[in-house]
């Protein structure tokens, strides 16, 4: 078994800074757009930004690299963060409702982590996935513009919901950093 510590030497796709992921005019994320007007936009704008890095950081890997776990006992992969993220888009629509919750997508507990096996179709799964409750979590909020308005049986701000989830996003891109480095040296923001 290829031990994280035995990869390549670090790299990156950028010939213009060394520390950057893609070159600033190959960035998905540069739109070359002024920056989002309004609180609501800018919100917006940053959580695209953060899972258009975790995609590109999971881009080019096969199942068996997407699958690598970090350091034994963490269950952490790139695939299993993948699975993670469309876990919490579930969840928190069930912030956002006053209705029953949705169930698990994974089954009990780390079942995200736990079942992100280096098969395709557990890859192909995981990004149908978390493209559909990304897109259910997004048009549930479009039903609530105003990010002072309170949700569900906690009554939680839609404010603090966007909050969050670009946190969680963020943090998460933190981990993909690292375990995109493991896998096969690539390095950059």
């Amino acid at each position: 078994m290829e031990r994280m510590s035995d990869q390549d030497e670090r790299w990156t796709r950028s010939t213009i800074y060394p520390d950057m992921w893609v070159d600033p005019d190959d960035d998905p994320r540069n739109s070359g757009e002024n920056s989002a007007e309004g609180e609501l936009a800018t919100l917006q704008d940053f959580l695209k930004d953060y899972r258009l890095t975790l995609r590109m950081k999971c881009e080019g890997l096969a199942p068996e690299q997407l699958a690598r776990r970090s350091v034994p006992p963490s269950t952490m992969s790139l695939l299993g963060l993948l699975r993670h993220l469309a876990e919490v888009e579930r969840d928190w629509q069930n912030w956002i409702t006053d209705g029953d919750p949705l169930p698990k997508l994974y089954g009990e507990r780390d079942g995200d982590f736990e079942g992100a096996v280096a098969e395709q179709a557990v890859v192909d799964g995981a990004y149908a996935d978390l493209e559909r409750e990304q897109g259910a979590t997004d048009a549930a909020l479009a039903r609530h513009p105003d990010l002072g308005e309170r949700l569900g049986k906690d009554r939680i701000a839609v404010r603090e919901l966007m909050v969050h989830r670009i946190e969680e996003y963020a943090r998460h891109c933190g981990h993909a950093d690292l375990l995109r480095e493991c896998v096969d040296g690539r390095v950059g923001q």
